[in-house]
């Protein structure tokens, strides 16, 4: 994959297939440390020890409508070609953390990418869901939480177009201005 929005996404979506309600995405760049860390939780119905070895074998699917999987084998595979490593974490019944690290300076590292697009289509699926989200640039924060919007916002849904159009630019705003005082 070009960009790790597109893993990021394919990760979201695998908690979203297992049945999970609550996101957590959590993105550190940290330059002094020369460390990219990418943190998705779910609290979907997590795996058994067995199921979380087999998930990075690309062979391996629990999808009935194809023989692969290669999300989390290629998510893996971009991290250690950047001088890091893929970690998955999960408890059945409790859900999954996968942790991927790369080596934010390495000249193999893609791109983040497209997050605003990335968020929003997790946030406008099929499956309703509420998504934590903290974008760490050398100490400089932007955070969303989707439960306290929809909080505020009552019986108005985040697809509201008006809604859908604020949180996208918030999103792109938030990013923007801590690239900008990060640097």
């Amino acid at each position: 994959m070009r960009e790790l929005s597109l893993h990021i996404l394919d990760t979201l979506e695998n908690s979203l297939e297992a049945g999970a309600t609550r996101l957590e995405l959590v993105i550190d760049e940290d330059s002094k440390h020369d460390l990219l860390r990418i943190r998705v939780s779910d609290n979907g119905r997590g795996m058994d020890t067995e199921m979380t070895r087999r998930v990075l074998d690309p062979f391996f699917t629990t999808r009935t409508t194809r023989h692969v999987g290669l999300g989390l084998p290629l998510f893996a595979a971009a991290a250690e070609r950047c001088n890091g490593r893929l970690h998955i974490q999960s408890q059945p019944g409790v859900g999954t953390t996968v942790i991927a690290e790369f080596q934010h300076s390495h000249m193999d590292r893609s791109p983040l990418g497209d997050l605003p697009k990335t968020l929003m289509a997790v946030l406008l699926s099929e499956r309703p869901v509420d998504l934590y989200y903290r974008h760490t640039v050398n100490g400089e924060s932007f955070e969303l939480d989707t439960a306290a919007i929809r909080r505020e916002l009552g019986d108005v849904p985040i697809s509201h177009p008006r809604i859908r159009s604020w949180l996208s630019e918030a999103i792109k705003e938030g990013l923007a201005d801590i690239q900008e005082s990060a640097t």
